[in-house]
């Protein structure tokens, strides 16, 4: 029996899949983030290789009997120089075993579509988009650096979480659900205290800041006006992603667009303004069929075992829809 491994990286989390060579999950794991933009080449390089060893130790499988490796990691192709010594240090990492290094986006529209022609927008940390049409072509959009980019992601949303307590705060806005939100969260007696400590303790960390999106959510859910304008916002800014990918390569009327990522557990609050911009783009949401990691053991597949993926896509979206 062999096996293959998919593996979605993020900037918060990687998770890992081991399926036989019939598509079966043997095991799954789940480890801390991937990008080498942010925590380097050495120390993502020994994450992913401790954990598909960990992974292969849950399966009690042997790497000899690893038939590939396929894996969507962030950062991939932004940076032709130093993706280079990254891909070859991932190689040295598994001797023997042919291995894939896609965006993780593309390990998303695999997943999300199960390698159908559409486009799939990634909104976690950061957001980018990732398209193939009929005639295989590809393209992305978005995803540059939390910078200058990454509009409508969770990142972006964090930011905006604090921009409109502080306007909240200082009466630019009328005060709502947000403003009571953060104070409580962070028992604030003074609105100015938030600054010390988004500086020593979020700024440096773009997944802490990503994180404060969850307070935008529970703001927006008691009805409080600008958050739940935040999520249209952002829903226009990854529409306008997935009209990146449109103006690069041809789609029918009516093309798929899915998702993934964090920010899309917000539910109706970002789904049915994204799904009105789709529409608006003439384009139909889909639900994602597979989650990213599952995405990613396709791409193994269809990589390293092309006369089996057929059989294994159709019968690992099966299992999807009967859990």
């Amino acid at each position: 029996m062999k096996y293959y491994i998919g593996i979605d990286g993020g900037g918060t989390k990687t998770a890992f899949s081991l399926c036989s060579s019939e598509g079966d999950q043997v095991a799954e794991h789940l480890t801390a983030g991937s990008s080498y933009m942010m925590y380097g080449t050495d120390q993502v390089v020994e994450r992913i290789k401790t954990g598909v060893g960990q992974l292969l130790q849950k399966g009690n499988v042997e790497q000899a009997d690893v038939a590939g490796i396929s894996m969507g990691l962030p950062c991939i192709g932004e940076n032709t120089v130093l993706d280079h010594p990254f891909k070859e240090a991932i190689y040295a990492s598994f001797p023997g075993v042919p291995v894939y290094i896609g965006n993780d986006v593309e390990v998303g529209w695999a997943g999300s579509l199960a390698c159908e022609e559409g486009i799939n927008v990634v909104a976690g940390t950061g957001s980018i988009a990732f398209g193939k049409n009929h005639s295989g072509k590809t393209a992305r959009s978005g995803g540059w650096a939390e910078f200058f980019s990454d509009e409508g992601s969770c990142y972006w949303t964090g930011r905006k979480t604090l921009e409109l307590f502080s306007k909240e705060a200082d009466h630019r806005l009328p005060r709502g659900a947000l403003y009571d939100t953060v104070r409580e969260e962070f028992h604030l007696t003074d609105d100015y205290q938030l600054i010390d400590l988004m500086v020593k303790e979020y700024f440096p960390y773009r997944e802490k800041v990503a994180g404060l999106q969850l307070l935008l959510e529970k703001a927006a859910l008691q009805g409080d006006p600008q958050a739940i304008q935040a999520y249209r916002g952002a829903a226009e800014e990854l529409a306008l992603i997935v009209k990146g990918v449109l103006n690069q390569i041809e789609f029918p009327q009516g093309f798929s667009v899915s998702y993934s990522g964090g920010l899309f557990k917000a539910g109706d609050l970002i789904l049915k303004p994204f799904e009105e911009q789709i529409r608006a783009l003439g384009g139909v949401l889909v639900k994602p069929l597979l989650p990213p990691v599952m995405g990613a053991v396709l791409l193994c597949f269809s990589q390293f075992n092309p006369s089996q993926f057929p059989a294994v896509s159709k019968k690992i979206r099966k299992k999807e829809s009967e859990r």
